[in-house]
């Protein structure tokens, strides 16, 4: 593990951990029972995570994260909850991954033709629109044109230049976005996941016990995940 560490140059600190808030879980009785090997305690009800596990799952995440990197291989990031979706896409952006911030489609993995299709007019759209093509339209039109590229920049604007399915995803949140992991799961495609005490993690290949309610356990999580991907991958 002392190997992997000198190989990342990443500094996991268990201290930095709980001023992020990476170590509250949820109430006791939420918790799922899989779980339980990464809890440290309870405290007013509510399971304490152990940081010196969620530190060796983490440093585990990142190294594959990595491999991934050098590999040139396909990343996406998976977060839609409210306190989420802006540092997904904001770190996407800064390491040049492709992202989901707001809902997730159903078949986005599965059904991928299908989505690309979806894509490729959006794409189509806006070329046209930057071309001027659209100009010939009545205002009426043109309104309707704008209405529907915005609608498809919320849904693909994060994969609008995904040409293939992913070779991971990182969901942010397993409760919300399960459907993500899920897919991902069928398709072969490994699945990274923040795992708070009322997630089964054994639904992802890498495990990462936190809180996922916290914006800044996310942060702290994510900006990790951007020290583990060279800038020159953006």
């Amino acid at each position: 593990m002392a190997e992997e560490k000198e190989k990342l140059n990443i500094n996991l600190d268990t201290e930095e951990m709980a001023r992020a808030g990476l170590h509250f879980g949820h109430r006791a009785s939420k918790t799922h029972p899989k779980m339980k090997p990464y809890i440290y305690g309870t405290k007013n009800a509510v399971h304490i995570i152990d940081l010196e596990k969620t530190k060796e799952k983490l440093l585990e995440a990142l190294s594959f994260i990595k491999d991934l990197a050098s590999q040139d291989k396909i990343l996406l990031l998976v977060g839609t909850k409210i306190q989420t979706k802006n540092l997904v896409r904001d770190t996407a952006k800064e390491r040049g991954l492709f992202y989901v911030s707001e809902r997730w489609l159903g078949g986005t993995i599965t059904n991928f033709a299908s989505i690309h299709k979806r894509i490729e007019h959006y794409r189509d759209l806006e070329q046209k629109k930057s071309a001027g093509e659209l100009e010939k339209y009545t205002k009426k039109e043109r309104l309707k044109f704008d209405e529907e590229l915005a609608d498809l920049e919320r849904k693909f604007g994060g994969i609008k230049e995904l040409g293939r399915i992913p070779d991971a995803v990182f969901v942010c949140d397993l409760k919300g976005d399960i459907l993500a992991a899920k897919e991902a799961r069928a398709k072969g495609v490994k699945v990274i996941g923040i795992c708070d005490t009322n997630i089964d993690p054994t639904l992802v290949d890498y495990p990462i016990p936190a809180s996922d309610d916290a914006a800044s356990s996310i942060k702290y999580i994510l900006d990790k995940v951007k020290e583990a991907i060279p800038k020159n991958k953006s």
